[in-house]
């Protein structure tokens, strides 16, 4: 294969290519034409809280599924083998504690945006506080998510990057701008569907370039891609099981559990239900997407090997070497690459779209409805719809911040994430597990946890800096580790320190809490604890001793007496009563 040179796309690719872009317009248009025309905030940023669980599923697994992650881990896998996928193994805690502790929380306060919790639980400078970490953190994130594939796709074919990337953004700021949240959900399932056809697609191709399936397994096994299990305990080693397994739950639950754009999906559900099956079922959607995106990588591992044909000299980063495969491999098959690059600006627009919803929802929940309390519903829909839009403006301008910046975008990306992601977390486990923490102690460690994460991120970037000359030559996705390891250790330290201001200033009271806003972890773990100690006091005991723990069940047993019948089975012991009623009423089916 010819490895040198650029590739060209044919007329059949461009014209895929615009498919995309016309059918995710196409879907806006009839959303903001269709049902009550998004002229309420409910509707628009809400989706009148009518969405069923598999869109909100494929949602869900789109949101966070950018091009940075569809360039970035095949280069990675190809690279250094299969050890990245047991990542997938912290999906299972990951989406577990989001879907029976975050969501009963959020969904039955009746919140339209997360921060609200943190007013409930804490006080409105914490409220605000949080907002602004968050849209902090989206805005420098979406200008990656929209340059990324704009980058690799004119370093690869010359195709005009500011014509990739304003194409993308203007695109997906008009479809969000005239749709709302159910524009969003819908063009994400459409494009999630792109995205494993593309994907898909290259990997049939690419075996069968190699001579298929037996020749595919030879080459990889002898070139020694297919990773065992590295249980070292050192968190200096660049991936094992436990900086991914386990580093990587506090990377989904600062992304499942407490960002914006996934919670907001799960208030926008019918029923509480629904949104917590949408949880599980967005498990095997994200198990398929990163199962596809490593044997991506291992097909180009078999048809190239470890030859240095994908040559360091002519990538100026690795983010370009999946495209160039691509265009490479399926040169012959006219359509196919534009299928791909399809599949990569799919994965872009569902995620910069969702950053413009949520980030619009934040910003009039959070900043102006407080502030102005007698807006008019009309009023608050049409200044929504124009913070969708200008923060549409404001990722393009961040695309081209990043345009001027020389570092590897997906180590920007991840670190980002790493560095805000992590004390976020932290601040609402703080308040959700811990019912003693105040409002100095959560503003407090929320400061303490960002200059944590930030002096480790900023002295990672420092320690590169000598060997920055050649940082083409290192693999894009070096960091996911590091940033699993710095989010864990900033969640533990903050939760930590603020425990202490807490104390030292005045525990918060029982009276002052809340009602819903605290999850009693101990009532939950407690039957638990009791049958782990039933079988050890049973030891030796006489038949009339054994007798003891079923007279202090039944001296004890008001909770299950409570429980007579399928509705109150429901209700969990942290919902006020008048919350219940309020939410039956709500989503009465």
């Amino acid at each position: 294969m010819d490895v040198i040179g650029q590739k060209y796309f044919t007329t059949v690719d461009f014209v895929l290519f615009a498919l995309l872009l016309v059918a995710s317009m196409v879907i806006g248009l009839y959303y903001a034409l269709s049902g009550g025309r998004q002229r309420t905030t409910q509707e628009f940023l809400l989706a009148d809280r009518s969405m069923k669980c598999l869109p909100l599923s494929l949602s869900l697994m789109a949101s966070f599924q950018s091009a940075v992650a569809i360039v970035g881990t095949p280069a990675e896998v190809y690279a250094n083998g299969t050890q990245y996928w047991f990542i997938g193994c912290s999906y299972i805690l990951g989406l577990l504690i989001p879907a029976h502790i975050f969501i009963p929380v959020f969904y039955r306060l009746q919140l339209n945006s997360a921060y609200q919790y943190l007013e409930l639980r804490f006080c409105k400078t914490v409220r605000i506080c949080g907002t602004i970490t968050f849209i902090f953190q989206m805005v420098i994130y979406m200008g990656v998510g929209v340059y990324t594939p704009a980058l690799a796709l004119n370093a690869v074919t010359g195709f005009h990057l500011w014509g990739a990337v304003l194409a993308t953004g203007l695109i997906c700021t008009v479809y969000t701008t005239l749709g709302g949240l159910k524009a969003v959900i819908w063009t994400d399932v459409f494009q999630t569907l792109v995205m494993f056809a593309g994907q898909l697609a290259v990997i049939i191709v690419g075996v069968q370039q190699v001579g298929g399936l037996s020749d595919f397994w030879r080459k990889i096994r002898e070139g020694d891609r297919i990773s065992s299990i590295d249980l070292n305990p050192d968190p200096t080693v660049r991936h094992t099981f436990w900086t991914l397994a386990l580093g990587g739950v506090f990377l989904m639950l600062s992304l499942y559990g407490v960002n914006q754009a996934q919670v907001q999906r799960y208030l926008s559900s019918r029923t509480e239900k629904e949104a917590i099956m949408s949880c599980y079922m967005a498990f095997p959607c994200l198990q398929i997407a990163l199962g596809l995106s490593c044997l991506m990588g291992l097909v180009m591992f078999a048809c190239y090997g470890d030859n240095s044909t994908l040559n360091e000299q002519f990538f100026t980063s690795k983010d370009q070497m999946v495209l160039y495969f691509v265009m490479d491999m399926l040169q012959n098959f006219p359509g196919l690459p534009g299928l791909f690059v399809a599949c990569l600006f799919s994965a872009s627009l569902s995620t910069i779209s969702s950053a413009f919803n949520s980030l619009a929802t934040v910003t009039m929940e959070d900043l102006i409805k407080p502030h102005c309390p007698s807006m008019t519903e009309a009023r608050a829909t049409l200044l929504s719809k124009i913070l969708a839009f200008l923060y549409g403006l404001v990722c393009l301008a961040m695309a081209y911040v990043f345009h001027l910046m020389n570092s590897s975008v997906l180590q920007a990306a991840l670190s980002i994430f790493g560095m805000v992601g992590g004390p976020l977390l932290g601040l609402f486990c703080l308040g959700i597990f811990f019912p003693w923490a105040n409002s100095t102690g959560a503003v407090m460690g929320l400061f303490a946890g960002l200059v944590m994460a930030f002096w480790v991120g900023i002295g990672g970037f420092v320690t590169q800096m000598p060997s920055s000359i050649i940082m083409h030559s290192q693999n894009c996705t070096d960091t996911v580790a590091t940033e699993n390891m710095t989010m864990a250790t900033v969640t533990a330290i903050l939760t930590a320190v603020t425990d202490k201001p807490s104390l030292l200033t005045g525990p918060m009271k029982e009276q002052d809490l809340t009602r819903g806003t605290v999850y009693p972890l101990v009532e939950k773990i407690h039957p638990f604890l009791q049958m782990l100690a039933k079988p050890k006091s049973c030891l030796g005991s006489s038949p009339e001793h054994r007798q003891i723990p079923i007279c202090h069940d039944q001296m004890n047993g008001v909770a299950n007496k409570e429980r007579n019948t399928e509705m109150e089975e429901e209700r969990e012991t942290f919902l006020p009563l008048s919350q219940i009623s309020c939410l039956e009423q709500e989503t009465a089916v």
